[in-house]
């Protein structure tokens, strides 16, 4: 079986246990949904009638086949959160927040692991390396939404360099949008670029003391030009799965810097969702979030074969 297709079967099976395990857990979770969207002054029969419109009189068995027959058909349902909008809406309302702001994200990640991680190597043992390591874990150790809240404090309330809260629809005005975008991205991107530089960092020295290296050194090589010859492609792909695994995670939407800097996209959503008990809208979240898990690790592994054929070759045997 290629790897396509063997990628496209886990795809299916992933996804479908998924939706299995997301509905079953948000349905035995104690709550009321028709409650929570007609409130404490509805009526029984207003209840009923809610809970027999939204499906929840039927079997859990029932409610889920309803629910897969109508997801496979392009029919994601109705928000009950919402009054009725459309999940397909809701969601392609939100995404090219989400999508922009992971974008830039992820650009401040490459920017600036990949030159500190090559300054840092060529530094070694020097005090500016020294510096780079401590500033990487202090990185590391801080959450992001708490660097959000710093930026918040500093850039918005201190500097003005924008208002907080004040966000701007791309719709409205595409420079404002991204403008406003650029904290919120960084908030996300210093603590992954951290980890990227330490995870590169220690790969580039490792393979500085693998036998190719020290050939390649005995032979009168510079260790510039080993570096950007050699090792510097092999000690990439620790860094490239990294890097998938970070793709997924902020492209399904960075919950907490959305809810900190007021950012509509998936991310606050999702919250609003589960806050809800909104059932059709959390379960089609879920499974575009497992869906884009599963595509980031499969773009990191098409790339992975690409940098080193070994891998694309030990597939075959």
């Amino acid at each position: 079986m290629g790897f396509i297709a063997r990628r496209l079967v886990i795809t299916v099976l992933t996804l479908f246990l998924v939706s299995v395990l997301a509905f079953a857990a948000f349905r035995l979770i104690p709550g009321d949904p028709a409650l929570l969207a007609l409130g404490t002054e509805a009526t029984e029969e207003q209840l009923r009638a809610l809970r027999a419109e939204m499906g929840l009189d039927r079997s859990l068995p029932a409610q889920y086949v309803h629910w897969a027959g109508n997801f496979l058909t392009g029919n994601l349902g109705n928000s009950a959160r919402f009054m009725g909008a459309s999940v397909s809406g809701l969601i392609l309302h939100r995404l090219p927040v989400t999508l922009a702001l992971a974008g830039l994200s992820f650009l401040f990640v490459i920017l600036i692991a990949v030159p500190v991680s090559l300054f840092s190597v060529k530094k070694e043992n020097s005090p500016v390396d020294r510096i780079v390591a401590t500033l990487t874990a202090l990185n590391i150790s801080v959450p992001g939404f708490f660097l959000g809240i710093l930026f918040i404090w500093i850039f918005g309330l201190g500097l003005r360099l924008f208002v907080p809260g004040a966000f701007v629809s791309h719709s409205e005005n595409p420079a404002a949008f991204f403008a406003y975008l650029v904290f919120p991205a960084l908030a996300i991107a210093l603590p992954n670029a951290a980890l990227v530089v330490k995870f590169l960092r220690a790969s580039i020295f490792r393979e500085f003391n693998s036998d190719y290296a020290r050939t390649a050194k005995s032979k009168g090589a510079s260790r510039d030009r080993i570096l950007n010859r050699h090792v510097l492609k092999n000690a990439s792909l620790p860094a490239i799965t990294l890097l998938g695994m970070i793709a997924a995670e902020i492209l399904s939407g960075s919950i907490i810097i959305e809810q900190v800097f007021g950012i509509p996209g998936i991310g606050m959503l999702f919250i609003a969702s589960i806050t809800a008990r909104d059932y059709p809208l959390i379960q089609t979240l879920i499974i575009y979030i497992a869906f884009v898990v599963i595509l980031a690790n499969t773009l990191a592994d098409i790339v992975l074969q690409i940098v080193d054929p070994r891998i694309r070759l030990a597939e075959k045997v």
